[in-house]
């Protein structure tokens, strides 16, 4: 498949999977873009204290927080963000899930379960290097692929 076929698809899954299937994945995904060991360490150099300390307190569990908690740890990371432009991809990741999952928790739209599903693909694709053309040829991109799938249908 190629990705922008495999990108339909997830966003057709989502659309059609119940609530709790999305809930379900879409805390999945960000306890895993959040949950990296080595973020803390690529944090140091991206943020300010403040920003570092909001982020570790975001990530630390994200699936159980408030959209409100989680828009001020975001504020707060916005605003110490050291960075100018290029930041470490597995932190723009946790960043970028962690965005979408508040989006999500203050108002249950697919769409923002969709993102975080792709996201997820493309931390993978990120680690691997998945040939466009064929994003599903390798056995970690399968994988997440099917653990997508299989996180909707329960």
């Amino acid at each position: 498949m190629e990705y922008g076929e495999v990108e339909k698809a997830i966003r057709a899954a989502v659309a059609t999977a119940d609530e709790g299937g999305r809930r379900r994945l879409g805390a999945a995904v960000v306890a895993r873009l959040t949950g990296d060991v080595e973020l803390p360490a690529a944090a140091e150099v991206e943020f300010d204290d403040d920003a570092r300390h909001a982020f570790a307190e975001a990530c630390a569990d994200p699936a159980g927080s408030t959209p409100g908690q989680l828009r001020a740890w975001l504020d707060r990371i916005d605003a110490g963000t050291l960075a100018d432009g290029d930041m470490d991809p597995q932190v723009t990741f946790a960043l970028e899930a962690l965005d979408r999952w508040a989006d999500y928790l203050a108002d249950p739209n697919p769409d923002a379960v969709s993102d975080l599903a792709i996201a997820s693909l493309n931390e993978v694709d990120y680690q691997v290097s998945a040939e466009p053309a064929d994003f599903l040829g390798t056995p970690e991109m399968a994988a997440e692929y099917a653990r997508i799938t299989g996180l909707l249908r329960g």
